[in-house]
């Protein structure tokens, strides 16, 4: 399943709702351009997947047709499968990571970055002996993520066994500046 599908399979989800989104708030949801929703949503009218009627003060509403039920079903069911394959993928190198981590002699694991792979590691990381160190964010301090608070990598405090295992769904130089920042070496930081 590609971005393109994903895109498609929540403009479908906001447009069944019973809100009728315009297109700017279509965009605000989906993170991308007003121009780019556009164009999706005229090339899915053209393919007949829903058709678009008006509706009092200039707004217009987009109706699910018969044929966009089917390909919003389609994709759902691509989405779940993709998803569940990501979920298996994840939970297996995990698995395989902290038994090495924990061969090394590794005691405390620390995350950083909240995402649903922050979640599939916690419980991967529960089937071993090593320790959860807490969950850092930049974005979400003082949050909770289940029942621990995010804290700001700041706090952030390393001992001679811990490592740091990046949970982020975008790791890129802003992660590895925070973590820097934060006096983490380069060998205790570990990316999937």
């Amino acid at each position: 399943m590609d971005a393109q599908d994903i895109r498609t399979l929540k403009i479908f989800e906001e447009i069944e709702s019973d809100q009728a989104p315009s297109q700017r708030e279509l965009a605000q949801k989906l993170n991308v351009s007003l121009g780019l929703v556009n164009s999706f949503v005229k090339r899915l009218a053209h393919m007949g997947y829903f058709k678009v009627t008006t509706i009092p003060k200039n707004r217009v509403r987009y109706i699910l047709t018969p044929k966009g039920v089917a390909e919003k079903a389609r994709l759902t069911y691509e989405y779940i499968q993709f998803s569940y394959k990501f979920y298996k993928d994840a939970r297996q190198k995990l698995q395989q990571l902290f038994v090495e981590l924990e061969n090394c002699g590794v005691e405390k694991v620390m995350f950083f970055g909240v995402s649903d792979f922050a979640e599939i590691a916690y419980i991967s990381l529960k089937e071993t002996d090593i320790i959860f160190g807490g969950i850092y964010d930049d974005q979400k301090n003082g949050e909770m993520f289940l029942n621990y608070k995010i804290e700001s990598p700041d706090n952030l405090l390393l001992g001679i066994s811990d490592r740091i295992l990046v949970t982020a769904v975008e790791t890129g130089p802003c992660v590895e500046q925070s973590l820097k920042a934060a006096g983490a070496r380069k060998s205790s930081i570990i990316y999937m």
